[in-house]
C-alpha cells in the first residue's frame, strides 16, 4: 500500500466515524467537514477530480451545519 492510498483510507475512515458520531457532539460535525477536506485532497491527488469536487462540496455543507449549530 503506497502513501497516497493510506492517506485516502485514513481520510475516508475518519469521514465514516465522524458521520456516525455526529449526533453525540457538534464537534463531530466539524470533524466530518475536516475529513471531507482530506477526502477532497485525496481525490485531486489521485486524479479523480469529480470525487475531489464532491468531497469539497460536502466539506462546505458540513462546515455550514457546524457553524449554524452554534
Amino acid at each position: 500500500m503506497d502513501g497516497l492510498t493510506l492517506f485516502g483510507l485514513v481520510a475516508v475512515s475518519a469521514m465514516v466515524v465522524c458521520y456516525a458520531l455526529e449526533p453525540r457532539s457538534r464537534w463531530f460535525v466539524l470533524g466530518f467537514a475536516s475529513a471531507c477536506v482530506l477526502g477532497s485532497v485525496y481525490g485531486f491527488l489521485q486524479g479523480a477530480w469529480p470525487f475531489g469536487v464532491v468531497e469539497a462540496i460536502w466539506a462546505i455543507v458540513a462546515a455550514r451545519r457546524w457553524w449554524r449549530s452554534r
